[in-house]
This record gives C-alpha cells, sequence and structure tokens, in this order.
C-alpha cells in the first residue's frame, strides 16, 4: 500500500463524513418543519444546521479532491 493509496482512502471517509453530514441536515431541517416552530424558533435551529451544512459541504469537497489528487499522483 503506498501513500497514495492511503491518501485515496483517506479522502473516501472524509467524503463520506461530509455526506453524513449533510443527511444529518436534511434530517434535522424536515423535523424542525414537522415540530411547526415559531419564527425565531426555527431561525435558531437553522442557524445551526446551515453551520453544519457548510462544514460537511467542505469536508466532502475536500475528501474528493484528496481522492483525485492520490489517483492522480498514483500513476
Amino acid at each position: 500500500m503506498t501513500v497514495f493509496d492511503l491518501v485515496i482512502w483517506g479522502g473516501a471517509a472524509l467524503t463520506a463524513a461530509g455526506l453524513a453530514g449533510i443527511v444529518w441536515c436534511i434530517v434535522a431541517v424536515a423535523r424542525a418543519k414537522r415540530a411547526r416552530l415559531d419564527d425565531a424558533a426555527m431561525r435558531a435551529r437553522m442557524g445551526r444546521v446551515v453551520a453544519v451544512n457548510m462544514a460537511a459541504l467542505a469536508a466532502s469537497m475536500l475528501g474528493l479532491m484528496a481522492v483525485v489528487l492520490g489517483i492522480m499522483l498514483g500513476r
């Protein structure tokens, strides 16, 4: 196993973690909509979800970049 294989697998794990975060955001928003919260409570909850969503998207992007980099440099 080369260092590029480790970069590929690490990137895949990071991408999977980001995808799990995105799924969590979808579930959290669906629960918040079902709870029929008032406007202030909904804004507070959405503020937290947006922060997690941006972090999850960044993790997915960095993971995919690592996978592509590992594939390109490993050949």
